[in-house]
Order: structure tokens, then C-alpha cells, then sequence
């Protein structure tokens, strides 16, 4: 299978070329050519656990890695979860789930694709026998999935973008407290669009990128998004089947990079019924699934900072389809928001998406009921995924984060400090960061400083 950019201007690649690069040099994101249909699979696949499904899923995508290679690396992507089901499913109510996607080493839903690159990008410099320098820009979860998915494997450093002061404490500390000496954990002054435009000016810079052989660990890199279709079809597989056709997935977003996965499921002829997107106050995909216009407004610090984003890249992928898979049409678009801020799209429909949006106020008072009522404690971002479901529908809510990343808000909303050994541990390091401008030249240099 080859993989081509949205914005036209690259030629095809593998899927280790993909993967290797992220980001297409004409600055667009890569798509399958061509997605396979699956819905001849899906009987069989009901049977499988979820390393199991995942590796059947990949093989189709990674068609350039052996299959027995591939393997190990999805079996040895899932064996630090938790819990032996890696994405449990719990039933609350008739009509109501929530998919757990928090039991990974890092506690978010990030480490299912970020394990499993991670392990692709060792296997591929081993191929090769080259080094590689991964670069990442973060509001709180990818940075810490990414190292846990990078710590301490040769020839790879890991430079991981992230605002400084709207993290969570122990998110930053995820990030700053490795001790690992590939880790580069780079706070910069401003928001997550900051840091994402310094990324994607720095991946533009053609011979720097060549130079200092530099991947995208974000979910521009569309390994990630792959992966994370995986839990949608789990979970979709575990749903009675009279009642596969109305679920509704309530995806916590802010790049999009999530629900977007769940999405591609649809491509590949698996008839899930709807996707509801539920934003923070930085409601950028909201408004843009209320109005048709998708417009850069200011950056809210808030509860939820994993979704303090203005600036949803992932989306994207989702427009070239819109815009009919015309690349001229994706560059026109992406180019006219570049330079207003906003674009409107054509003849817009939301089709199988809605949007919800949470504020701060709201939030505490969510986790508070979610508590009273099923005895469940959930994380300020699933808490916007309670914010309101579709009647009718078998709404499945992914839980994106542990609870215990975010004590002060759950204690505030439930009396209850959440607490885990592993983030207990983090404590007790010191904190190693460096402050750094959103500068495009000032990262470069140290990344030449302190590459591989």
C-alpha cells in the first residue's frame, strides 16, 4: 500500500517512509491511496484480543514490514497496560459506555499509538542502521506518551514542544522527570498553536529535516491515527449487534487526531453510526460543526488542557475528503486559513458529526454527577464527553485520561485526591526542562546541538 500527501506535491510513499517522515514535504498529511474494506473481517475479528485485532488491522496498512515482524511490534507495543483487556469497555446504563483508554504507561490515551511508534521507530533505524530525531509539540498528553514510547532506545532523541504553565503539574512532570538522556523536554512561552506552528515551520525546512533525519511524533504522523482506529473497532465489536448501527462514539478532541480515527472506520465499510465531538471552551471544531466555518479564535487556558487548542491539524484530513480528494482544493483551503485565520467550507454538512462544547464552569460540576450516579471518577477532558448525548443513540464515551492526572480538579469536584504510584513516584524527581521561544531558528539549533 502507498501513501499520498493531501496537498498533492509528494510522491507516494511506503508506510515505513511514511511513518519515518510525518509530515509530507509539500507540508500536506498522508492518506492511504486507497483504504481496504473490512466488513468481510469483522466476524472474525470479534473473537480477537486487542493485540490481536491490532496487528490483523496494521497488516493490512503496513504492507513493507514483515508480518512477522510487525507482530512483535504490536505484541510488545500492548504489554504495559494495566489491564489485561488493554481498553475496557464498561456498561453504565442501557443505552450508555464508557471505553477506558487510560490504562497505558503514561495514563492517557495517547500511549496506544505512541507505544506502538515508538517500537516502529526502533525497528526501522535498526533496519536501516541509522539514528533518527523525533520532534513533537504537546498540550499536556502526547509529549509524556511520546518519551514513554522513546525512553532510552538507541539511536533516537526525543524533543517534545509544550507551554509552559498550561500543563498539568504532573503531566509536565511526565515529560520533565524521565532521566532519560534522549529526552528533551522544551517549555516555551505561549500556547500549543505556537508550539505546533514552530513544528511545522521547522518540518518545512526541507534540508534540515534531511540533515538531522527529523520525524513528527504528533498525530500528524498518520501511524498514530491507524492505531488508534484499532480501540474504536474493539469496542464497536463488543456492542450487541442489533445495536452497532446507532452508536454514537463521544470523542474528547481537540486536534481532531482522535475522532478522525474513529472516522476512518467508516471508509473501510464499518457502519458505525455517529461521532460527537465535545470540545473544551476552546471551541474551534465546535463552532465549526455548528456553522460550516472553521475560524482561529484566542486560546483559553483551562481544566481540560489537553483541548486548548485553536488550531485542529488532523482536520485536515477529514477536509481533503470534504473538498472531493482535489489537493488543489486542500492547498487553496489550508492556505487562505494560513493567511485570515478562517475558510468556509463549501456546501458544508456535518454528516455523520456533531459537536458539543464544556466550559470550566460546568466541568466540576459533570465529574460530580458522573461520581453520584454510576461511582465512577473521570478526568476534566471525559467530563466534556458527559456534557450531552443523542437520544437514541448507544452513546460510547472514551475515557482519554486517569483521573489522577488531574488531583486538584477531582478533589475539588468529589472530595476524592485520585492518586497512582507511578505519577506518586514522578514526585519525588527533580524537574529538568528547557525554556525556549516558539522560534523556529532558536529550536533548530538545539536540536542540532543535542541530536542524534
Amino acid at each position: 500500500m502507498r501513501y499520498i500527501s493531501t496537498r498533492g506535491k509528494t510522491a507516494a510513499h511506503s508506510f515505513s517512509e511514511a511513518v519515518a517522515v510525518g509530515l509530507a514535504p509539500d507540508g500536506g498529511l498522508f492518506l492511504p491511496e486507497k483504504f481496504p474494506t473490512i466488513t468481510t473481517k469483522l466476524v472474525a475479528w470479534e473473537k480477537l484480543g486487542y493485540a490481536d485485532l491490532c496487528f490483523e488491522f496494521m497488516k493490512l496498512f503496513a504492507t513493507d514490514i514483515p508480518e512477522a515482524d510487525l507482530k512483535q511490534i504490536v505484541l510488545d507495543s500492548y504489554v504495559h497496560f494495566s489491564d489485561p483487556k488493554i481498553a475496557p469497555l464498561k456498561k453504565l446504563s442501557k443505552d450508555l459506555y464508557v471505553l477506558e483508554l487510560f490504562h497505558g504507561p503514561t495514563l492517557a490515551f495517547k500511549d496506544f499509538a505512541l507505544q506502538l511508534l515508538g517500537n516502529l521507530y526502533s525497528y526501522l533505524c535498526a533496519q536501516k542502521s541509522e539514528s533518527i530525531n523525533v520532534l513533537g509539540a504537546t498540550s499536556g498528553d502526547t509529549g509524556a506518551a511520546a518519551i514513554h514510547g522513546l525512553l532510552g532506545k538507541p539511536n533516537t532523541a526525543v524533543f517534545i514542544l509544550y507551554p509552559n504553565g498550561r500543563v498539568s503539574a504532573l503531566q509536565e512532570r511526565q515529560m520533565a522527570c524521565s532521566q532519560a538522556a534522549n529526552v528533551f523536554a522544551l517549555a516555551i512561552d505561549g500556547s500549543f498553536d505556537d508550539a505546533q506552528a514552530a513544528l511545522k515551520e521547522i518540518f518545512g525546512d526541507q534540508d534540515f529535516r534531511k540533515k538531522h533525519r527529523l520525524s513528527a511524533v504528533n498525530s500528524i504522523n498518520l501511524a498514530r491515527v491507524l492505531a488508534q482506529c484499532v480501540y474504536y473497532l474493539y469496542a464497536w465489536l463488543q456492542i450487541p449487534e442489533q445495536d452497532r448501527s446507532r452508536i454514537e462514539f463521544v470523542v474528547p478532541t481537540g486536534n481532531f487526531g482522535n475522532v478522525l480515527a474513529g472516522w476512518l472506520l467508516t471508509q473501510m465499510g464499518v457502519p458505525i453510526g455517529s461521532f460527537k465531538v465535545a470540545t473544551n471552551q476552546n471551541d474551534i471544531l465546535y463552532r465549526l460543526f455548528n456553522t460550516g466555518e472553521y475560524k482561529v479564535g484566542q486560546v483559553e487556558p483551562s481544566l481540560a488542557p489537553s483541548m486548548d487548542i485553536q488550531v485542529a491539524s488532523n482536520f485536515e484530513r477529514l477536509l481533503y475528503y470534504r473538498l472531493g480528494c482535489d489537493p488543489i482544493q486542500v492547498s487553496r483551503a489550508m492556505d487562505e486559513f494560513k493567511h485570515n485565520g478562517s475558510f468556509i467550507l463549501p456546501e458544508f454538512k456535518a454528516g455523520e458529526f456533531s459537536a458539543s462544547r464544556c466550559t470550566d464552569s460546568e466541568i466540576p460540576g459533570i465529574i460530580k454527577s458522573v461520581y453520584t450516579q454510576y461511582g465512577m471518577v473521570i478526568d476534566p477532558h471525559t467530563a466534556c464527553g458527559f456534557k450531552e448525548h443523542t437520544v437514541g443513540k448507544v452513546s460510547i464515551v472514551l475515557a482519554t485520561a486517569s483521573p489522577a492526572k488531574f488531583p486538584d480538579t477531582i478533589q475539588t469536584a468529589t472530595g476524592i485526591e485520585p492518586k497512582d504510584p507511578t505519577l506518586e513516584a514522578l514526585k519525588l524527581r527533580p524537574i529538568v526542562k528547557t525554556h525556549i521561544t516558539a522560534n523556529a531558528a532558536l529550536i533548530k539549533a538545539f536540536i542540532t546541538k543535542n541530536g542524534v
